[in-house]
C-alpha cells in the first residue's frame, strides 16, 4: 500500500498529472476546430510541461511548500531531465512560429520562477519574480496555459480563424476559474503581499468570481462561427463540474490534500474523455 501511495505521490509531484491535463486541453483544441490531431505537438506539450513545471516548482527547493519532497527530489530531477530530452527531440519537428511562441512563453516561465529586480515603489527596487508581483500570479498561469494549449497547436498547423480567438479567450477564463481552488488551498502558505484573489476579495467572493468566469465561457460559445450543440453541452457539463469543485474548495488540510492537485487538475482529462465519447457516438 505504501508503494502505491509513493507511486501516486510521484505521479502528482513530478507534474505528470498536470502535464497530461495540458495535453488534454491541447487535444480538445484540435477537436474543437475539427482538425487532425498532431501527436508530435501533444508529445512536445507533455515533455515541455513536465520540464517547465518542475523547474518552477523546485527552483527554490528550500521553500515551505516542498520541504517534504526532499527525499524524492532526485528521482523527480532525473525524470525531468529525461522529459527535457524528449522536449528537445520533439521541438525539432516544430515550426519556426512555434519556436518563437515557445521562446516568449518560456521567457515568461523563467521570469515567473527566477528572482530579478522589480520596482516596489518609485524609490526602490526589490528582488523578486513575476510570481511575487501582487495579483499577477493567476493571470500569468491563465495566459501561459492558454498559449500552450491553443496557440501552439494552431501555429504548428497554420490555422487562423475567428474561432481560434474565441477559444483562446475561453481557455483563459476556464484556467482562471480552475485556479481558484488552488488559490484558496494555498492561502495558509501564500504571503499576504501576493494579493491573490481570495486574499483580496475573500474566499466566498473569489468563488463567485470563478463561477462568473465559467458563465462567460459558456456565453462566448455563441460567438463562434461554428456552433455545435454536442460541443456546447459537453462544455456546459464540464463548467458545472468545475463550479462544484470551486464551491467545495477550502484551505489546505490533511483531508483536502489531493482535492486540488488530483481531482481539480484532472478536470481537463474528464473533459477530453467526454468529447472523445461524444465524437465516437456521433459517427
Amino acid at each position: 500500500m505504501q508503494s502505491i501511495k509513493r507511486l501516486f505521490d510521484f505521479y502528482i509531484n513530478s507534474s505528470t498529472h498536470v502535464s497530461l491535463s495540458i495535453v488534454a486541453l491541447g487535444w480538445i483544441t484540435y477537436l474543437s476546430l475539427d482538425i487532425n490531431v498532431n501527436f508530435t505537438v501533444l508529445s512536445f506539450l507533455f515533455f515541455s510541461t513536465v520540464t517547465g513545471y518542475n523547474f518552477v516548482k523546485y527552483a527554490e527547493i528550500a521553500g515551505l511548500h516542498h520541504r517534504s519532497l526532499a527525499q524524492s527530489l532526485k528521482t523527480i530531477q532525473i525524470y525531468s531531465v529525461i522529459c527535457g530530452v524528449g522536449m528537445l527531440v520533439t521541438s525539432l519537428f516544430m515550426s519556426l512560429e512555434v519556436w518563437v511562441a515557445c521562446g516568449i512563453l518560456g521567457l515568461v516561465t523563467l521570469l515567473y520562477a527566477i528572482p530579478f529586480f522589480i520596482p516596489r515603489n518609485t524609490a526602490a527596487l526589490v528582488k523578486g519574480n513575476l510570481r511575487s508581483v501582487a495579483g499577477l500570479k493567476i493571470f500569468i498561469i491563465g495566459v501561459v496555459w492558454s498559449g500552450v494549449t491553443v496557440i501552439l497547436p494552431v501555429l504548428q498547423d497554420g490555422i487562423a480563424s475567428w474561432d481560434v480567438g474565441v477559444i483562446f479567450i475561453q481557455r483563459i477564463l476556464f484556467v482562471l476559474a480552475l485556479m481558484i481552488p488552488f488559490e484558496i488551498r494555498d492561502m495558509v502558505f501564500d504571503n499576504p503581499a501576493l494579493k491573490t484573489l481570495p486574499q483580496i476579495v475573500g474566499v466566498k467572493k473569489a468563488k463567485i468570481i470563478g463561477v462568473t468566469w465559467l458563465l462567460l465561457y459558456c456565453v462566448l460559445e455563441f460567438f463562434k462561427d461554428e456552433f455545435n450543440l454536442d460541443t456546447f453541452l459537453s462544455q456546459l457539463f464540464i463548467m458545472m463540474v468545475t463550479s462544484i469543485c470551486i464551491y467545495l474548495s477550502q484551505k489546505r488540510s490533511a483531508a483536502t490534500m489531493y482535492f486540488s492537485s488530483f481531482w481539480v487538475e484532472g478536470i481537463p482529462l474528464l473533459w477530453l474523455w467526454l468529447v472523445l465519447v461524444i465524437n465516437y457516438l456521433s459517427y
